[in-house]
């Protein structure tokens, strides 16, 4: 080989190599990298109650059922099952497995579900669980454990027996709190089960390797996972956990990380700058201000409540703070991509568009401080975020009750982890708050404000909601559970149980080379577990 043609072929693999590493060296090594906006401030399953400790289990762990690309209800642990009006009963594989290579059996579902509803764990989310029976009455300390309605019938059968008729429970059982737990590993773990990498075996496509906390996380394949044959990447890498939207589309933008899964308002001109492929998804989720309703609460005043509401003008607010293509005001309770009876649930049961009403809304201010006995109203603590759009939100309503009602705001900005803490303690009068669907199904919004569902973090109360929410959930008939919800529905919003204020919207770029992520409204968003590079770098 002449010296010239060498030079220039050790040249050209060097700039090979250089671009690599600019457009990210990780994709060569097949291990996908991400980035976190927070922690997960939970990874027991039995009491994860956050999208981003969901995130992480979604990946690591394996329920009866999984979420397909479209939505739709695919078999998991179980291979096949039968449901009806009374019960399931499902059939699991024999090659499931936990990452430590022993059977993933029907015993690991009891022990699970059994721990999920027990008083002692103190589940936010054993309401979930409420339509196998006897879980309501276990969870409240009226029954043991041992009554509930599921059994290990031998290995690979597990028989469920409902409270009454429940039309959307096989859509439940790829929720994260119907996972199976191994229970000589949660014993042997106690409280620290779950608290580190080491502390927990998972099911899943991949496996928790390395977890540094509040820096980052690492999932490996898994190579017992009972179709690891089908998962093309090695790992999923999560470097960098951080709230801050620029320093996260910075590692993008340098090929430090493969996806960006939501740019803020202020990222889009800079991506449109950068000519990245921006693509746009409706994750599902709804956004609401929510009252505390708790005694001592100035919010427990309907008055001021909808006064509120009527100052709020949510085509100003999306415009001023959110800023994000293809947002939806929030109209209802029950976002408009769900469906009813036998189209979307909001074309069935429409809700005019909201609009603000400046001298109403100092009416009823004036009425409020007179039934509250006070000239002036005490500045009303606002729990938030500490992202930058958070911040945002909170100078927005922060001024436009200044101006407008007269009323101070007290601005009480958390770390994701401590803010759920303190929405758990009634800590506020108002938090910026948002619910992601658990299932498709309208009665994963609808429930939220039942006396009995620890995420009703405002404490709401009213024995007609209450009343209205069973009645849905007694009936299997879909005509009688959406006209149910929707009553309920009209109830929350007269009563001011919340505020909507935007069904969110998801900007995002990714790596060009990366094909097979699917964006869930249900489930693991995004969901990395068929995600694949299809050439090497950008």
């Amino acid at each position: 080989m002449k010296m010239r043609d060498r030079l220039l072929r050790v040249a050209a693999f060097t700039l090979g190599l250089l671009l690599a590493g600019a457009q990210g060296a990780f994709a060569a090594k097949n291990v996908l990298t991400y980035a976190l906006s927070t922690e997960p401030p939970q990874l027991n399953s039995t009491k994860a109650t956050d999208t981003e400790s969901f995130f992480i289990l979604g990946h690591i762990m394996e329920g009866l059922t999984r979420n397909g690309r479209d939505g739709e209800t695919l078999p998991g642990v179980a291979e096949k099952w039968e449901i009806s009006d009374r019960g399931a009963t499902f059939h699991l594989r024999a090659n499931a497995r936990w990452s430590d290579g022993k059977p993933v059996t029907a015993r690991d579902f009891v022990f699970a579900w059994r721990t999920a509803v027990d008083p002692k764990n103190a589940s936010e989310y054993a309401f979930i669980l409420y339509p196998v029976r006897n879980a309501e009455k276990i969870n409240k300390g009226q029954l043991p454990v041992t009554e509930l309605g599921v059994t290990a019938v031998d290995e690979r059968t597990l028989k469920v027996v409902f409270e009454k008729p429940c039309g959307y429970f096989l859509g439940l059982t790829s929720f994260g709190t119907f996972m199976p737990v191994r229970e000589d590993v949660y014993k042997a773990k106690g409280e620290r089960y779950a608290a580190e990498a080491a502390d927990l075996v998972s099911n899943g496509p991949f496996k928790l390797t390395s977890w540094v906390h509040g820096a980052s996380l690492r999932m490996d394949r898994n190579p017992h996972y009972w179709n690891s044959a089908q998962i093309s990447l090695e790992a999923i890498d999560i470097p960098y956990i951080t709230p801050d939207n620029s320093a996260r589309f910075n590692f993008f933008k340098a090929g430090k990380v493969d996806i960006l899964a939501g740019l803020g308002k202020d990222d889009l001109p800079k991506a449109q700058s950068e000519r990245m492929k921006m693509r746009n998804f409706s994750d599902g989720t709804l956004l609401f201000l929510e009252f505390n309703f708790r005694e001592g609460r100035v919010t427990r005043n309907k008055k001021l409540r909808q006064a509120i509401a009527a100052v709020f003008n949510p085509q100003e607010y999306i415009s001023r703070v959110v800023g994000i293509p293809g947002t939806k005001p929030g109209r209802g309770l029950i976002p408009a991509w769900l469906r009813g009876k036998k189209d979307l649930f909001r074309k069935e049961y429409p809700i005019a568009d909201r609009r603000p009403d400046l001298a109403r809304a100092r009416a009823l201010v004036a009425e409020a401080r007179k039934e509250l006995g006070v000239a002036q109203l005490p500045p009303l603590v606002w729990l938030t975020g500490d992202t930058p759009t958070a911040a945002k939100e909170a100078e927005y309503f922060q001024s436009v009750f200044k101006n407008a009602l007269g009323i101070d705001l007290r601005i009480d900005k958390q770390i994701f982890k401590q803010r759920l803490a303190k929405m758990s303690t009634g800590d506020f009068d108002i938090v910026a708050a948002g619910w992601g669907p658990d299932y498709a199904d309208p009665m994963t919004f609808a429930e939220l404000f039942t006396s009995w569902n620890e995420n009703n973090r405002g404490k709401y109360v009213s024995a007609e909601y209450d009343r209205l929410i069973r009645a849905a959930q007694a009936t299997s008939d879909a005509g009688a559970r959406m006209d149910a919800m929707a009553q309920a529905e009209r109830l929350a919003l007269e009563d001011v149980a919340l505020l909507p204020t935007y069904e969110r919207a998801v900007v995002f770029v990714m790596n060009d080379s990366l094909d097979g992520v699917i964006r869930h409204a249900v489930g693991p968003d995004p969901d990395f577990t068929r995600a694949r590079f299809v050439s090497n770098g950008r």
